[in-house]
Order: structure tokens, then C-alpha cells, then sequence
């Protein structure tokens, strides 16, 4: 090599290692990072990174020996920590795994794939309790309801500057708005679900014993306390709450309606996603479905319900049912559909002055920020919770008027924007037809791709869905 080459190389890697440079650099690096936050507080951080690289006057890494050889041990320990910091850095502010657990985006996203969601698409958001057990969403590692984090410090709502704006259609990782509150023995429902369901529990046995009927307050108030006091719940704060993934079928303003299943958005249809499904009633001529068949369709084995010798209920896209409707033996293929003013009382505002069900819904028109509406006994149950849980104020009605933190209203402004969250499998996702809007404070992140995705159904080598690797998710 040319002897004045090597002498350059020798002064660029010299430089490169100098501390001052590296100082710049790292100074650099943080600064920017200063300025995303928007708390300029924590520019007082620059006088320990001077530290670090130039003064050396405290030893920050205290766990190991600054200068000379430390052990096996504490190197593991250092090089442990440095992992676990910088991983939750990463978490919190560019990436997470998310796994999917339930079928509620079949066919889009299925059970088993893992996905890589984004943070920066929508902005990240300042943890509201940043001192929490590494990795843990909400409860320690071999435990049940051991709280991962603590709750006498927390922090108010902030999201950083995204890169973009949910849109229409956009699929979006959230907190479970409804997750505020659990019963650890059954935390795949709602609590405010199990409530209703023992609010009517309660109801039918006045009816079946011929007992005064109660107002629906007083049956709250029992249905509450009979959960309380048998079952285990734990309240958890925002970013804890269990994360769930939807399609964001409508964003701040719009106006939603469902009619016979389809979804419209200010009056116009929704985009259609071939992957989209919905139950069907499947007849056949007694002849018996062969579950190979239904494997080759993407059909779980434990989705197809039979309810007699050649009935069955099945989850199908337009796609799928089409080719049903042609195989051999096959009588009729009928999409499931609850008539329009059937009412469902699960369906939210879970009101009976609300006739919808998960089919025929709305219209309705979804909260956004700055926006005033109008109050009245007859339509706080669309806004109740939004007024009284996501946005902090003491909510009240006494004698048809309603209070909010102890004054009359008759109108409100939302301090938020809210969207309207669908699974793709529509008549088997627990969304916001059951329990409302999505709080902007509650949104995660963007699905940018799958990077791993397993079917639970094989064994070993095969259980690799090999097609769906570095598949884009977030369609």
C-alpha cells in the first residue's frame, strides 16, 4: 500500500476515534432527538454526555470498571444492560413486534403472523408509565395480575411528530379503549361486557320470579358489585392496555353508516378488500364437507360449525363463497344478515333509542377535535364515555339534566380526534361496533410488514408460512 495512503487512513481512523469527534457526534444525534421531543428540558442531558466523552468525572457505567479488565460476568451484565435500554428506546419510539392472536383481520392478516409496527408512521407517544418491567405490556412474566409497571408516576398524554395522518382504510395498532378495566379471570371479554350480560342476568330473573322491575342504574349498580366483589379486576393505564389491530374504516368527521353489511362513508361506499369475510349459511345436500377442502380455502378447522346434517356456518370471503356455491353437494350459500331495526343490545351505544346491530349501524358521526355538538339525555350515550373516561371530566344526569364536572351542559367540545375501528372478518371482530370510538391517544402504530408468520394447526418446518415472509401488512 502507498506509504502517504496508509498514513492518510492512519490520521482518518485516529480522528475517528478521537473524543471530541465522537462527542460531536453523539451531541449531534441528541440534539435532534431534543428537538422531536419537544422538551428542551432534557438538552441539561448534553452536560453528562460531555462527561462521558470528555471530562470523565463520574463513572455512569457504575457496574463495571472504567478503565482495566472487568469479568465474564460483568461484561454479560453490561452488554444485558445496554440491550434491555436500548431495545425499549426502540420500542418506544421506532418499532415493536405484534403478534396476531385472534382472527378478527382474516383474511388480511392471519393468526400467527408477526408484525413489525411502525411507531414514527402516526408519531410515537411518550409512555404514560415510564417506569414498567422491560417488555411487558401489563403484567410481570409467570405471574396473573402482578402489575408491571408502577401508577404513582405517570405522565401525560404527548405523541411526537409523525410521518403522516391516519387515513381512511389505513390498518392501525391501538390500546383496547374498553381495557381500562379487566376481570383477570376472563380477559378475553370486556369488562363493560360482562357487566351488561349480568345487567340482563339480573333483569331475566326479576321477570322469570315476578319481581319489581329495577331502572337500569340500580342494575348497573348490582352487576358491579357482584364483579367486584367475586372476581379479581385490575385497572390499567393507557399504554397498557392490551393492544389490538383493526382497519380504520373511519377517521375524525366522517359520517359512518352500515347497511346490509356494507360499510358507507359520507355516503359513499366503502373500498372493497377481496379479503374481507363474513358468515355464511352454508346447505348442503346431506352430503358432509371435507375439512381438506376447506384447509385448501384458508378455512379453519375449528371455524366450520355445523348446526345439523347439512347445515353449516362459515366464515367466507365473496371469493371463497363463490367457489362453494360451485362444488358438488352444495344446496345454497346465504350471507349472514341481522334485519335493519333488530336491535342488539351489545352493539354500542348498547342504547335502545340506537336500533342497530353489527349489520345495520348509524348513521353516525365520529368526534374530531374542536368540534361542538350538542347534548341531550337522549344522545349521551354516544358521548358518555368520550366526556367522562377519555377526556377526564366528571360526568353526571340527574332528573334529565346533565352535569359536567358539576355544571350543566348542553353541548360539549371534543379535545381529541376519535376514529372507528373494523376487523376484516366481520362478523367475528370485537370493534367499534360493540364498543365505540378509538381515542387519538390510544393509537400505537402502522403494520408495515410481516416478518414472521406460523400456523398453529402444523408441526415443525411446515407451521412456516413461507409465502407471507416480508409481506407488506399495512393493505
Amino acid at each position: 500500500m502507498n506509504t502517504s495512503l496508509f498514513e492518510t487512513l492512519k490520521k482518518i481512523i485516529s480522528f475517528l476515534k478521537n473524543k471530541y469527534f465522537k462527542f460531536a457526534i453523539v451531541s449531534v444525534i441528541y440534539i435532534l432527538w431534543v428537538i422531536w421531543l419537544r422538551n428542551y428540558w432534557f438538552l441539561i442531558g448534553l452536560i453528562i454526555i460531555f462527561d462521558i466523552y470528555i471530562t470523565e468525572k463520574v463513572n455512569w457505567a457504575f457496574w463495571k470498571k472504567r478503565h482495566g479488565k472487568n469479568s465474564k460476568i460483568i461484561e454479560w451484565i453490561d452488554a444485558l444492560i445496554f440491550a434491555v435500554i436500548a431495545v425499549s428506546i426502540i420500542n418506544i419510539f421506532l418499532f415493536q413486534n405484534y403478534k396476531i392472536p385472534t382472527g378478527s383481520m382474516e383474511k388480511t392478516l392471519l393468526i400467527g403472523d408477526h408484525l413489525f409496527v411502525s411507531k414514527v408512521a402516526f408519531g410515537p407517544r411518550m409512555p404514560n408509565t415510564p417506569i414498567a418491567f422491560p417488555f411487558a405490556q401489563h403484567t410481570l412474566p409467570l405471574t396473573t395480575k402482578t402489575k408491571s409497571f408502577v401508577d404513582w408516576v405517570q405522565w401525560p398524554y404527548k405523541r411526537l411528530d409523525g410521518l403522516r395522518k391516519i387515513k381512511n382504510d389505513d390498518i392501525v395498532v391501538f390500546n383496547f379503549p374498553e381495557g381500562d378495566t379487566v376481570v383477570i379471570q376472563n380477559q378475553a371479554q370486556s369488562y363493560y361486557s360482562i357487566i351488561r350480560s349480568k345487567v340482563n342476568e339480573l333483569k331475566y330473573r326479576d321477570l322469570q320470579y315476578g319481581n319489581k322491575i329495577k331502572d337500569d342504574k340500580t342494575y348497573f349498580a348490582m352487576a358491579r358489585q357482584y364483579i367486584w366483589d367475586n372476581f379479581d379486576i385490575v385497572v390499567r393505564p393507557v399504554d397498557k392496555k392490551d393492544n389490538y389491530i383493526k382497519r380504520c374504516v373511519a377517521i375524525p368527521g366522517d359520517t359512518l353508516q352500515i347497511i346490509h353489511g356494507k360499510v358507507y362513508i359520507n355516503s359513499k361506499p366503502q373500498k372493497e378488500y377481496k379479503n374481507i369475510q363474513y358468515r355464511y349459511f352454508v346447505e348442503t345436500d346431506g352430503t358432509r364437507i371435507n375439512p381438506k377442502m376447506m384447509e385448501k380455502l384458508g378455512i379453519y378447522r375449528e371455524d366450520i360449525q355445523q348446526i345439523n346434517a347439512d347445515s353449516y356456518v362459515l366464515p367466507l370471503t365473496a371469493e371463497n363463497a363463490e367457489k362453494i356455491s360451485k362444488y358438488a353437494g352444495i344446496k345454497s350459500v346465504i350471507k349472514s344478515e341481522k334485519p335493519a331495526g333488530d336491535y342488539s343490545d351489545y352493539i354500542f351505544p348498547h342504547d335502545s333509542n340506537y336500533k342497530w346491530n353489527e349489520d345495520n349501524f348509524g348513521p353516525l358521526v365520529i368526534p374530531k377535535k374542536g368540534v361542538t355538538v350538542q347534548l341531550s339525555v337522549n344522545n349521551i350515550s354516544i358521548y358518555e364515555r368520550i366526556i367522562d373516561v377519555y377526556e377526564n371530566n366528571d360526568l353526571e344526569i340527574k332528573d334529565s339534566t346533565i352535569y359536567i364536572n358539576g355544571k350543566p351542559a348542553n353541548s360539549y367540545t371534543f379535545k381529541m380526534d376519535y376514529y372507528f375501528m373494523m376487523g376484516d372478518n366481520r362478523h367475528d371482530s370485537a370493534d367499534s361496533r360493540f364498543w365505540g370510538f378509538v381515542p387519538e391517544d390510544h393509537i400505537v402504530g402502522s403494520p408495515v410488514f410481516i416478518w414472521l408468520s406460523l400456523d398453529k394447526s402444523k408441526k415443525f418446518l411446515s407451521k412456516v408460512r413461507w409465502n407471507r415472509m416480508l409481506m407488506g401488512a399495512a393493505r
